[in-house]
This record gives structure tokens, C-alpha cells and sequence, in this order.
């Protein structure tokens, strides 16, 4: 079996690691994570490189030998539509695929990350469930021109692309607030240092319309399936767990969890009430002795506000990459308390 370098780009974001973690662990697989600031677990793994800087990413791609593969999941948040969220995403994926063109003679496959916002998600209720053939809505989506621009760049070489649409991806990534499943848990545990019961912060709607998550580690592995395989050339995946779920099933479980009590939903603004707490989550961090992430890094309150206030069902259709071979299924209610129950014993939390 020939040997494949991967160029794991985003590499410590909540898709990033869980991608080069996997690949790291296969024999057969050279890689390199690509980030902004190198975090000091397995720096080795690493290339620090600012995306936007052509000349920087010429140089430092070249330290990372002939890449066969890119997995692009670098994401910097803008205002959802702004020309600035469209220039600066489509320009890192240009500046990375040229890059390794340049400095690569073995190109075979690009794979990019999209998510459910390509469907609307972000603008209020869409068509569900939501088919990889659905017609795009009214733009700006920088997603539209990231798919543009491999699809134009690509005419006439040898390589190829394959996209894939998570949706909201449950993991842990330490310092990258993106992550649903940590603002929950930072949640959870404020609520009950203060002696609060757990009550949903969302809206009514969002507690009690169907939600789907993809799992950060059967995303890593549909990436690799999706990279090698030569029918998913050219091909764009819907990818989740392949279950459904409403908040309002999983809440009292997570009170269970956290042995809290559980009470009705209360809607707040998390954006403007959580940093307020940022004195009571100083003092835990001190008496727990947890990790000492920033406040400000710990959880994403915008975020959350965004995924709590979702009074729609958000379902994507996943037939089509079980129909191509990819067969992974996961039980998203097992997902969150197994982070939850990590989160805990890497002491994130109490």
C-alpha cells in the first residue's frame, strides 16, 4: 500500500484535531496539522502558517513534502454575511491548494469541510431534509464560493474534490470555543456552582424542534473513507450520526449528568448574561484546580445563542453517503455524556 502525506488544515479546531489525531494513528499515512499558533501537545504534528499570507504558505508548505491529500477545515467567523467572511475563507483555501500545487507533483484529493448553513440553516427554517442537490439559497455563502473555486481550479489536473456537510459537530477542542457540547457543560456547571437548577436557555421552539450532531471522531474517519475512495471524487456528502433528537429529551439527562435539578426552560441571552460570570468561572477554575483556559475561550456564548434560538427542525438527509459505502452510525444522546464525562476527567470542568 503506497504511503499518502495529508495536510490537515484548521488543524486545531474541533474538525481539524479529531482529523489529524485519526491519521496520525493510521500506518499507512504521513501528516501535518496547519495552524495559526502551535499548542504544546505533539507541537512536532504541527506547521505554524498565516493562511492569508501567500508567501508564508509557499514556504512553509514546502516543509511538508509531497502532500497527496488535503483536508481543508480552517474557518475564521465573520459577521454571517459580510464580505469579509467570504474573502478571507475562499482566500485561505485558494492560497493553501495553490500552495501544494506548487511545492507537489502527487496531489490526488482536496476534501472541504461545508456544514448545514450551505442549506440556510443560518438565515431561519430551510427545506428538510436537506439533500446534497437542493438548490442553493440567495447568496452571500462563502461555502458557494469555496465549492467555486475547486471546481473551476480543478478543470483540466489530475487531482480531484470531495466536499463534505457536517452538521453541528460534537468534540472537544481545548482553547476553540466552537463547540456546543463544551457551552453546555461551562454552562451547566455555573448553573450549579451558583446552586441554580439546569434550565434550557433557548427558546420554546429550539427545545422542542428536531436537531441532529455529527461526532468530531466518525467525521475524521468519513473524511479518510471519503479522501481514498475513488467513487467520491467530484461527490458532496451529507454526514451526521444519523440519529434525531429534541433538547427537551436529552436536557434531563444532562441535569442527571451534572446531578443538578432540572426546571423549564428560561430563555436568556447567553451572549450577555455568561460573561457576567466570568468571576464565578475564575474562582472555580482556582478551586477545582482545572485547567486554566480563559473564560473568554472556554465556550462560545454567540454560538450557543444561535444553536438554543434554532426553532426549526435542522435535518440533513445522510442516504446518499451510505448508498456510496460509508455505513457509520452514533448515538448522539452517548456522544455528549461521553465528552461530558472527558471534559470532566481532563479537568475542563468540575
Amino acid at each position: 500500500m503506497s504511503e499518502k502525506t495529508a495536510l490537515v488544515v484548521g488543524a486545531t479546531g474541533i474538525i481539524g484535531s479529531y482529523i489529524l489525531d485519526h491519521i496520525s494513528s493510521l500506518e499507512d499515512w504521513n501528516v501535518k496539522g496547519v495552524a495559526r499558533n502551535i499548542p504544546s501537545e505533539h507541537p512536532e504534528r504541527y506547521i505554524s502558517i498565516d493562511l492569508l499570507n501567500v508567501d508564508d504558505v509557499k514556504e512553509k508548505i514546502k516543509a511538508a513534502g509531497e502532500v497527496t491529500h488535503i483536508f481543508f477545515a480552517a474557518y475564521q467567523d465573520f459577521p454571517a454575511l459580510s464580505k469579509d467572511q467570504i474573502e478571507v475563507n475562499t482566500s485561505m483555501l485558494e492560497n493553501v491548494v495553490m500552495a501544494v500545487e506548487e511545492t507537489s507533483n502527487s496531489l490526488q484529493r482536496v476534501v472541504l469541510m461545508q456544514g448545514a448553513k450551505v442549506y440556510g440553516a443560518h438565515l431561519g427554517k430551510f427545506k428538510t431534509p436537506a439533500k446534497e442537490s437542493d438548490p442553493r439559497h440567495l447568496p452571500p455563502n462563502f461555502y458557494y464560493n469555496q465549492e467555486d473555486f475547486l471546481r473551476s481550479h480543478q478543470e483540466g489536473k489530475s487531482w480531484s474534490w470531495t466536499i463534505l456537510r457536517p452538521d453541528l459537530v460534537a468534540g472537544l477542542s481545548i482553547g476553540n470555543p466552537m463547540s456546543i457540547a463544551m457551552a453546555i457543560a461551562v454552562y451547566a456547571s455555573i448553573s450549579k456552582e451558583l446552586g441554580l437548577p439546569l434550565r434550557f436557555p433557548g427558546k420554546e421552539g429550539a427545545y422542542s424542534a428536531l436537531v441532529q450532531i455529527t461526532d468530531a471522531s466518525l467525521l475524521a474517519r468519513a473524511s479518510v473513507w471519503a479522501a481514498v475512495q475513488e467513487h467520491t471524487a467530484f461527490e458532496i456528502f451529507n454526514i451526521t450520526n444519523g440519529d434525531l433528537f429534541r433538547w427537551e429529551q436529552l436536557w434531563p439527562k444532562f441535569a442527571s449528568f451534572f446531578e443538578m435539578d432540572y426546571a423549564p426552560v428560561q430563555t436568556i441571552p447567553l451572549t450577555d448574561m455568561m460573561p457576567l460570570q466570568k468571576g464565578v468561572w475564575e474562582e472555580m477554575v482556582e478551586n477545582y484546580q482545572l485547567q486554566p483556559v480563559p473564560f473568554e475561550k472556554a465556550a462560545a456564548w454567540p454560538f450557543a445563542d444561535f444553536i438554543f434560538g434554532s426553532e426549526h427542525d435542522v435535518i440533513s438527509d445522510t442516504t446518499k453517503i451510505k448508498q456510496f459505502g460509508f455505513h457509520e452510525v452514533a448515538d448522539s444522546e452517548k456522544i455528549f455524556l461521553d465528552l461530558f464525562a472527558e471534559f470532566k476527567e481532563r479537568k475542563l470542568i468540575p
